[in-house]
């Protein structure tokens, strides 16, 4: 019997959901979709200077609204502000952190202002977290996962992985639900493809 190994197990699991069932329906984002506000109050990515939350982070001409402590209830957030979440809060500051990646966070990140610019900063970041995980191997995959993941410090890079996995497919899938329905929402949009 083959022994099974786990780290090409764990880099399907995402690469799969990728490929066959998100990556291609973010193709075609358009700007106006990237910044759609669907509900009053909404949490966004804007320029510097308009936010509109207690606290805006970011390092360019954009930036993202947030608070700390986050309100009860949380605001509704756009594409573009779940795209940020994504690219920074889960792929690059854990790739910094793990893979070598410039160190980043929230404040020091320059968020896109296109949504073709988001779509290219999610893609590398994506490309790094998938060869990183690849970098570790086996043996890897069993080590702590370190400081850099606070009170979850002595949990193993494949319980870290795992949970990668289960907020980029979340996430993603909360942009593809908001692309359909800024679809269904706005007929200027119906003669959109995807």
């Amino acid at each position: 019997m083959t022994e099974q190994t786990w780290n090409p197990l764990l880099r399907d699991q995402i690469s799969w959901h990728w490929t066959n069932q998100l990556r291609d329906r973010l193709d075609g984002l358009t700007d106006d979709e990237y910044f759609w506000e669907p509900a009053p109050g909404c949490w966004n990515v804007r320029p510097r200077g308009t936010g509109t939350a207690p606290m805006q982070a970011g390092s360019g001409a954009m930036t993202i609204d947030f608070a700390f402590p986050q309100p009860d209830p949380p605001p509704f957030t756009t594409i573009a502000w779940r795209l940020g979440h994504v690219i920074v809060g889960v792929l690059a500051m854990r790739n910094a952190s793990h893979f070598g990646r410039t160190p980043t966070d929230y404040a020091s990140f320059a968020y896109a202002e296109t949504a073709s610019a988001a779509l290219e900063q999610l893609d590398a970041e994506y490309a790094t977290w998938l060869a990183g995980v690849e970098s570790l191997g086996e043996s890897g995959l069993a080590r702590p996962c370190g400081e850099a993941e606070g009170p979850y410090a002595e949990r193993s890079m494949a319980e870290l992985v795992l949970h990668i996995n289960r907020e980029l497919i979340h996430h993603l899938s909360e942009v593809c639900l908001l692309r359909d329905l800024y679809l269904h929402t706005n007929p200027a949009a119906n003669g959109a493809t995807r």
